[in-house]
């Protein structure tokens, strides 16, 4: 039900760990998820430790759902002298291709211990559904 859009998408993810690049709104970070089906609804989870909900935007348009974050320094101030930093910092994005089978207008999305997670439910037209026959020998049911 989940399409991907970008085979290269990984190869940046890969490098960008490797060189430690940060994410920017020009050129952003990908983040990690995980996509499963359970029972009616379609489940995407994204990790995204150490942002807070105020800095994640989830738009969908059409079937495109972009999901786009930004983690910031924890440490700022004048005072403050890094001695090591291994988090990644910046923007982060994730665009996913949605079939027509799901229902993107009764998306919930809910953000606990740095996972954001989105249900998507299954379109009730694709669901499966028992059809009625008429005819003269009676009315049977057959799965549709």
């Amino acid at each position: 039900m989940l399409m991907r859009t970008d085979p290269f998408r990984e190869m940046d993810r890969i490098f960008q760990q490797l060189s430690g690049t940060t994410g920017t709104w020009s050129k952003p970070a990908v983040m990690p998820m995980d996509a499963y089906r359970e029972g009616d609804a379609y489940v995407i989870a994204f990790d995204l430790p150490g942002v807070s909900a105020e800095a994640i935007d989830i738009d969908v348009e059409r079937n495109m759902l972009t999901v786009k974050a930004e983690r910031r320094p924890a440490a700022q101030g004048d005072s403050v002298q890094m001695e090591l930093s291994e988090r990644p910092l910046g923007v982060f994005s994730r665009q996913v291709m949605l079939a027509d089978t799901l229902d993107t207008e009764h998306i919930e999305a809910d953000y606990d211990t740095g996972v954001l997670t989105l249900r998507i439910p299954i379109a009730e037209r694709a669901k499966p559904r028992k059809i009625a026959l008429g005819g003269e020998s009676g009315r049977k049911q057959i799965s549709g």
